[in-house]
């Protein structure tokens, strides 16, 4: 169960956290949130979907790491295997907190629950230095977390436009192993190319003007990966 706390520099001074890679650290996922103003560098290393939430029927986007859940590819042992992270991922156990009324608008939280807290020992990187400081890696979270608020905020207008246009296509991929066997990923959405390609010019300045039309592109592109998912897939099998 998560213990969600505001950070607080007396009360969490000695704690430390990891920053290995494990699946007891949480690692074992197959997929995280990342935002349109992430999807330059995702593409580059994980295919991109969307998914629907069925209550509010609202959309959001995925950077793959396996075809199972619980399967991350991407997980070697104590290592993740690939030079960037979406910062979903990279700020964990922090997250970005709402202030009551009156106090600052944002206040980094810490899952006090989360197995890469360390509450002992010299493992891990403080947060804290003995005066009560920001430690350099402290700071860092920090920005993470100020920029993927900023990037959740603006994906709102991004998600709009892409219903507005119908540009998402419901999406199922047969994932066939070296032994045979094959695998389905079903539930996904993925952008609908051809209605991308018969947009008019004044749909594609609108996009272009809002700053979609990149992220557009970049979901595009990061379909490649799934080949290069497949092929981890089989490495591992």
């Amino acid at each position: 169960m998560n213990q969600h706390h505001v950070l607080d520099s007396l009360a969490h001074r000695d704690l430390r956290v990891r920053t290995d890679a494990g699946a007891e650290l949480g690692d074992a996922v197959m997929a995280c949130l990342v935002m349109p103003a992430e999807f330059r560098q995702a593409q580059a290393h994980y295919p991109i979907v969307f998914r629907r939430d069925l209550e509010s029927g609202t959309f959001s986007a995925l950077a793959l790491f396996g075809f199972d859940n619980g399967e991350n590819l991407f997980l070697d042992a104590d290592r993740w295997d690939a030079a960037w992270k979406p910062l979903a991922q990279a700020v964990q156990p922090f997250l970005i907190g709402r202030a009551e009324p009156g106090g600052p608008a944002t206040q980094v939280h810490v899952d006090l629950a989360s197995p890469r807290l360390v509450t002992d020992g010299a493992d891990g990187v403080r947060l804290f230095d003995a005066a009560g400081h920001a430690s350099p890696y402290l700071e860092d979270i920090a920005q993470k977390l100020g920029d993927l608020d900023a990037g959740y905020r603006a994906s709102t207008a991004f998600f709009a436009a892409l219903e507005r246009h119908r540009l998402l296509e419901p999406f199922s991929l047969d994932v066939p192993l070296a032994d045979g066997t094959q695998h389905q990923l079903v539930g996904f959405h993925i952008i609908d190319e051809d209605r991308l390609r018969a947009l008019d010019a004044a749909a594609l300045g609108e996009l272009h003007a809002d700053g979609h039309l990149l992220p557009l592109f970049m979901a595009v592109a990061s379909v490649g990966r799934f080949g290069d998912l497949i092929a981890r897939k089989n490495r591992r099998a």
